[in-house]
């Protein structure tokens, strides 16, 4: 039934030698005699401490810490009478208190000595239940008051006193939470506090005074570190503050009206549950203050006609709990589980947010006076109060004496045989009240666990049953929550072990769990400190466990799992984009296979949400419109801006880019475009955008300026070519743009038409300036593009406008053979038709112009021996798909020399500006072999295919060496039969 006899015998030995040492006078030897004689009569003081200390390791401990507490008790059982006027008793201890160290361990005492008698009491069963947490309640309540009170002299000392505006002393007020504001704590309850006060103003007295909100949260400090600071005489009460306005990142203590604001405006139902078992601690009836804040609570909890509504947040409530349950593997839990204690909470307090607001006999805080006015008004039966009142009563019955074993906060049934044999024996005969408020022994047929575990699940069955009628669950929807372990991501009781048990199951290796939980916490930590609404907080709440659940089932979630939570963070403010991703399924797992690939679209998205609506059509992604569109698709997208708002108009050119580039970049990852027609679609929308800026930029200058008078119609006399990526159709991800401006022949001449006149050499300059100011501007949505002149002749020296003649003398006088190379990657991208003619027959002109090819060749290979040089990493084991030997621009400078060497003989060969056809020209030509050039453009686009999805991907073209190592072997080959042999 109880420990073993030599067990409490030697027990009760060890407290007497405790009396003897520190009493010596009053407790000699004959004290082992007493516990001879008394061990086994309960009825004597030696033998009620045999019960105690065989019930509670608590108690034996306290009184062997408390010698003139022991003395008490062995001359005197503690009575339920002992356990009363807690804050008159308490104040006469801290009357003398001057240092907080005196504070800390008064409080820690007389906890202790209080919580020791009253689990004496438990264990003589000379308390009933319900005096036991009531007690427990009144204990907790004088702790609190007293040791605010104490605290807030000090701080007025220190601060001087706070006073509202008109000067009226201001005092902290503290709302009791849960269990403890409705008289019904546990023995080892954590205590769940609201500080409020009743108006702003600041202190008076001191020499620099503070503003009320600082001086109530200094003292609110202080406070719960006297409550739940660990010292060597224990802790008061763990103390919880996040019931209160906007949790851990809201203030500490808040004034009347910030409190009624918050409630009004943003409170959510699990608060208007928490809310009614808000009590005022230490409440003078006197105080218009304790009124006021009544008054201003109550509207929020009990509303006015019957909210129904509350009926389904309380289902999602036990739904969660019933997740944390078997999240955390919580077997045999009273409080939680199936029919447990919570169930009978739930029971009540829908009734009183149901109709609390109109039956004024519901707004009680206390359960057990709840319970008859629930069955006056026919909500519940008779046979149902019944059920649910010894159901309750067996249960915290069972609860306390779990908790007193050790001052321990538990609700899981024991599995050591010690203490299922204290619980056998709490339960087969204990007290409560009757119907009269008189003691009553209530005896179960219990005798052995077995017993006890059937007589404990008649009484959850019962709970469960009234529950079920009167509540219910979406069984399908509770079925689809427990499926997702990720369900309670955002609760703040989500511990960091439960998050790593979670991991572990999702596959994630121990080593990677980490730095995983880290990022997750910052996340979670990032939420609670954000302002994002009602609404918001519901959808992301529901949003984050489908999202999890898809990162973590994907190979890459290292790097997705941040990419993700960056554009969650972006939009959690943006509450139309939770929903949409909430909303739309196939949008949240196409936005988590495209990040998973690309950290490209990932960024963009984050710095663009508006980029979420490019998703919703898969169809649309995996059949993207002809490249040819996009003039006609820009068009459209400029014409819903207001005329003459530059500002909007570049603005909107930013937008189009991304959003077509995302489409792009999608239907490359979708597999619906090959690295070609990627190449193409990037090089397009360049040049559609290239056409719209230099167009624009004509409009500003001509605005201010006219035009050249020697132009006709709605001539321009202005090319510009594209060289490089652009030039040769080849454009990545990345690219920037390189180009030269052209301009007809410019006789002498001015401009005609605008407000200020310039010779026309002037205009041109100042177009080219206004084109680059245009793509270069920085706003919100980014630049266009990178613009790269330096390939112009003569560099940077060079004017950024030239005409063609001074172009193709530069070019056939002046430029070194790399400029030539440059040339064969170029074409013109924007001007008239025949300026466009005119500078392909110079190109071709220069091209095909006689060289020698020994000079050439010696050229072509310094240069890239240079570049290698300056360019090449120095890990051996990588290989720079770009720059290093067998990369890229080895059969980039392959193609150019092809061109360069055989254009003179025949000019057809230089017309091409990608080294695609110009592998074909060359084997058509019988340059070199089929074979040669079908391997040749193999290579290069397998190349650029890889160094497309690393762009994606936001990583460098760096692979292993042991990667593309046939390619590389082909090219060098070719690089040896073109310039060695």
């Amino acid at each position: 039934m109880t420990m073993p006899l030599p067990s409490i015998e030697q027990t009760l030995i060890q407290l007497a030698d405790n009396l003897i040492t520190h009493f010596p006078e009053q407790f000699n030897s004959q004290i082992y005699q007493q516990i001879q004689k008394d061990i086994s009569n309960i009825k004597t003081p030696v033998g009620a401490l045999m019960r105690a200390v065989s019930m509670s390791d608590f108690v034996t401990e306290i009184l062997q810490k408390q010698p003139h507490f022991l003395a008490e008790c062995w001359h005197k059982t503690p009575q339920p009478a002992d356990c009363d006027s807690y804050a008159a008793r308490l104040s006469v201890q801290l009357a003398d208190i001057q240092e907080e160290t005196g504070l800390y361990k008064t409080l820690r005492d007389f906890r202790n000595q209080e919580m020791a008698k009253l689990s004496i009491c438990q264990s003589l069963n000379s308390a009933t239940v319900e005096e036991i947490f009531i007690r427990l309640s009144q204990l907790a309540e004088a702790l609190i008051i007293g040791a605010r009170d104490w605290l807030y002299q000090r701080a007025c000392l220190d601060w001087g006193t706070p006073t509202d505006n008109q000067g009226n002393v201001q005092q902290l007020y503290i709302l009791g939470m849960g269990k403890l504001g409705g008289f019904e704590l546990n023995f080892s309850s954590d205590i769940d506090l609201i500080f409020t006060y009743p108006a702003n103003g600041e202190t008076v007295g001191s020499r620099k005074p503070i503003d009320n909100q600082k001086f109530f949260t200094r003292l609110g400090q202080r406070l719960i570190s006297a409550l739940d600071e660990f010292t060597e005489d224990g802790f008061v009460y763990r103390t919880d503050m996040r019931l209160r306005p906007f949790g851990d990142s809201g203030a500490l203590a808040l004034s009347f009206n910030a409190m009624e604001s918050y409630y009004q405006e943003q409170g959510r139902d699990w608060e208007r549950y928490a809310m009614i078992k808000g009590r005022i601690l230490g409440a003078d009836e006197q105080d218009p203050n304790v009124k006021t804040l009544r008054q201003l609570l109550r509207p929020f909890i009990y509303r006015r006609y019957i909210d129904f509504s509350v009926i389904q947040s309380l289902r999602d409530m036990k739904s969660k709990i019933e997740r944390e349950v078997r999240r955390r593997g919580l077997v045999d839990n009273i409080k939680l589980g199936a029919g447990g204690i919570r169930e009978i909470e739930f029971i009540v307090q829908v009734f009183q947010l149901i109709r609390g607001g109109r039956e004024i006999s519901l707004q009680q805080h206390e359960l057990l006076k709840l319970l008859p006015e629930i069955e006056k008004l026919n909500l519940i039966s008779a046979d149902q109060h019944q059920d649910l009142l010894q159901a309750y009563l067996f249960l915290r019955r069972v609860e306390n004496v779990l908790q007193a074993i050790n001052d321990k906060q538990t609700q899981l049934l024991p599995a050591d045989e010690l203490n299922r044999c204290r619980l056998i024996s709490a339960t087969c005969e204990f007290t409560q009240w009757d119907n009269n408020h008189r003691p009553q022994k209530i005896q179960y047929p219990i005798h052995d666990w077995e017993s006890f575990y059937q007589v404990l699940q008649q009484h959850q069955q019962k709970v469960r049953s009234v529950f079920n009628n009167l509540i219910g669950f979406n069984n399908e929807n509770e079925a689809d929550d427990s499926d997702n372990a990720w369900s309670d991501f955002l609760d703040a009781d989500l511990e960091q072990g439960e998050i790593a048990d979670i991991l572990a199951q999702q596959g994630v290796s121990e080593e990677e769990r980490d730095e995983i939980i880290g990022r997750l916490e910052a996340f979670r930590h990032s939420v609670s400190h954000r302002s994002i609404g009602i609404r918001g907080r519901e959808v992301l709440t529901q949003l984050m466990p489908l999202l999890l659940l898809q990162i973590f089932s994907n190979k890459k979630y290292r790097t997705l799992l941040p990419r993700m939570l960056n554009i969650v963070e972006k939009i959690l403010t943006r509450t139309t984009y939770l929903e949409l991703l909430l909303e739309n399924p196939q949008a949240l797992t196409q936005l988590i296979e495209l990040c998973a690939k690309s950290q490209l679209i990932a960024e963009q998205v984050a710095q663009h949400p508006i980029l979420l609506d490019e998703l919703l059509d898969r169809e649309a992604l995996l059949n993207p419109p002809s490249f040819e569109q996009y003039p006609a698709e820009l068009q459209q997208y400029l014409l819903r801006l207001p005329e003459d708002d530059d500002e909007q108009f570049i603005t909107a050119l930013r937008q189009f880019k991304r959003a077509t580039l995302l489409r792009i970049a999608a239907a490359d990852i979708l597999g619906a475009l090959p690295v070609m027609k990627v190449s193409d679609h990037l090089t397009f929308l360049a040049e559609t955008i290239l056409h719209t800026v230099v167009n624009l930029a004509w409009q500003q200058v001509t605005a201010r300026f006219g035009k050249p008078e020697h132009l006709q119609n709605n001539e321009k006399g202005f090319l510009v070519v594209g060289y490089g990526k652009l030039g040769g159709i080849e454009l990545g991800y990345r690219s920037d743009l390189d180009l030269v401006f052209l301009c007809d022949e410019i006789h002498s001449g001015q401009t005609v038409g605008g407000k200020k006149v310039i010779d026309s050499h002037q205009f041109y300059l100042r177009l080219a300036q206004k084109i680059i100011s245009i793509f270069s501007m920085t706003t919100s949505a980014g630049i266009l593009y990178e613009v790269d002149l330096r390939l112009r002749p003569s560099g940077e020296a060079g004017p950024l406008c030239c005409s063609f003649k001074a172009f193709e003398d530069y070019q056939m006088n002046e430029a070194w053979t790399w400029e030539k190379q440059s040339l064969v990657r170029s074409r013109a991208v924007y001007g008239e038709p025949a300026l466009r003619e005119k500078f392909e027959l110079i190109r071709t002109g220069i091209l095909a112009s006689p060289r020698d090819l020994t000079r050439l060749k010696i050229d072509v290979r310094e240069m890239r021996e240079k570049m290698y040089r300056h360019f090449a990493g120095a890990d051996d084991n990588k290989f720079n798909i770009k720059k290093d030997q067998g990369g890229i621009t080895d059969i980039e400078f392959i193609a150019q020399y092809l061109v360069l060497a055989h254009a003179p003989e025949n000019p057809n060969l230089a017309y091409w500006s990608d080294n695609v056809r110009i592998f074909d020209i060359m084997a058509e030509h019988g340059i070199i072999t089929l074979n040669e050039a079908e391997k040749l453009k193999n290579c290069y686009t397998g190349l650029r295919n890889q160094i497309h999805h690393l762009n994606l991907l936001g990583e460098p073209p760096i692979v292993s060496k042991e990667e593309f190592a046939d390619e590389r072997r082909f090219i060098h080959q070719i690089w040896q039969k073109l310039f060695f042999e």
